[in-house]
């Protein structure tokens, strides 16, 4: 993936977030605390939200760095070094992500051919769900160079995984090591073959421990991870909380130009043997944003569901050419 060279019009301590809902508001209360920001618009449909939430999180900016949060439009854009989008339609109780895709595509045809009137030099951080699909559309309808578009992916469900399976071994889940790749839903898939904690196979961490290497309960503990929304979605009604420091997480890695290595939604071209989708695979993450994806060992069975997770997303992408890019 080749190097993008940013104009100096883009300010890295400008951000913007398109969409004030659950996940937009948290996002944008979160990155307030960080300090990374000198200024920060707020953009949605409905400009009396937007509005209501930039003073509400603006009058917590006394505890916090100073900034300047405000509600504006996509010509506030213009200069932002980083985008995120969250607008959308929301996941109700009983939806798949992918039962989403025909609202929410068309809303990313008219915001992100809303923002690239006015800015073509951002990196577009894309969170609405299904964000795979989404972050196709977003690099279809941009433009932009696919190292600029990325997608939140499985960077929560990564997190998800290592807090589970920390709190099953009795250990800091900062110290487990895995993925969870493909697509951010259904077809999902954890990466056991090279788990380990803080560099102990997880296999030999397991007997050390003396809870024994079981896959039936790993498998378990990554069924609540796969499941995990659904739940909560039932329970409150939206997630919002850990997909706000997700993000957090992925800004850090740009904003702060840390090569950082995430599981996030980019265009896999020719990694293991697939192309023209988009999908969560471990990828270093820079103020460049993608600077390069990874292709991780795999083995034989995680390679054949790897494959099935890209035939899912890349028949949604093609049906999405059919029926809203060229329409």
């Amino acid at each position: 993936m080749e190097k993008y060279h940013f104009e100096k019009t883009c300010n890295y301590r400008k951000c913007g977030i398109v969409g004030c809902g659950n996940v937009g508001s948290t996002t944008a209360y979160t990155l307030m605390q960080t300090g990374w920001f000198s200024e920060m618009v707020l953009i949605d449909l409905d400009t009396k939200r937007a509005e209501g939430e930039a003073s509400d999180i603006a009058h917590g900016l006394p505890f916090h760095t100073p900034m300047d949060i405000y509600a504006g439009d996509y010509a506030d854009l213009a200069d932002c070094g980083l985008i995120i989008i969250t607008a959308g339609a929301k996941q109700n109780p009983g939806d798949t992500r992918m039962d989403l895709l025909r609202t929410n595509a068309r809303i990313f045809r008219s915001i992100v051919t809303n923002i690239a009137i006015y800015n073509q030099t951002a990196i577009l951080l894309v969170v609405t769900n299904p964000v795979d699909v989404l972050s196709y559309v977003t690099y279809r309808f941009s433009g932009f160079p696919a190292n600029r578009v990325i997608g939140s992916g499985t960077v929560l469900d990564t997190a998800r995984l290592k807090q589970l399976v920390g709190t099953h071994l009795g250990v800091d889940s900062r110290n487990v090591h895995s993925f969870i790749i493909g697509e951010h839903g259904d077809s999902e898939l954890p990466v056991w073959s090279s788990a380990n904690v803080s560099g102990v196979d997880l296999l030999h961490y397991c007997d050390s421990c003396g809870r024994g290497y079981d896959q039936t309960v790993l498998d378990g503990l990554f069924y609540d991870v796969r499941d995990s929304a659904y739940r909560i979605i039932e329970a409150k009604g939206a997630t919002y909380f850990a997909i706000a420091e997700s993000v957090k997480r992925i800004v850090s890695a740009i904003v702060r130009d840390e090569n950082t290595i995430l599981p996030v939604s980019a265009l896999v071209d020719g990694h293991y043997g697939l192309e023209g989708v988009y999908m969560s695979l471990p990828c270093i993450v820079s103020r460049s944003g993608i600077k390069q994806v990874l292709e991780i060992p795999l083995n034989e069975e995680e390679e054949i569901k790897l494959r099935q997770s890209a035939k899912k997303l890349k028949g949604a992408a093609d049906w999405l050419e059919a029926n809203i890019v060229h329409s």
